[in-house]
């Protein structure tokens, strides 16, 4: 079990906007900020502990794919629409993927520096 994951960021101020916006609909909020002369960091999740890290500084990795569960497909359409407000490019309209099996109902954007942000729900409508 995962217990949590950052991405780097080239630019700490513009996808903290980005995703204030985009995890909204999820339920998720910014919970701590951390701030040192050697490293920035914003933390996302719910209650007190974040779980979703974004660091300030060195190159975004490209190929980076993060997936936040949604508890149902409109939750997923809200994510889509507010990551698209905030500036996200599209990476896929939500939608079943029955690639991956019956009930994947997912939307993708791509976040300021190109990370492949999913919110995606399991259950059938």
């Amino acid at each position: 079990m995962l217990d949590h994951v950052g991405l780097n960021v080239t630019d700490l101020e513009r996808a903290q906007a980005f995703y204030d916006a985009a995890l909204a609909p999820l339920g998720l909020s910014l919970l701590r900020t951390v701030t040192t002369p050697d490293v920035s960091l914003s933390g996302y999740g719910e209650g007190t502990k974040p779980f979703f890290w974004l660091h300030q500084g060195g190159e975004s990795t490209l190929g980076t794919h993060v997936a936040f569960a949604a508890p149902d497909r409109a939750t997923v359409d809200a994510f889509h629409a507010a990551a698209l407000a905030a500036g996200g490019r599209d990476n896929g309209a939500p939608g079943l993927r029955p690639h991956y099996h019956p009930n994947y109902y997912g939307a993708f954007v791509r976040d300021p520096d190109g990370h492949n942000v999913e919110a995606v729900c399991h259950s059938a409508p």
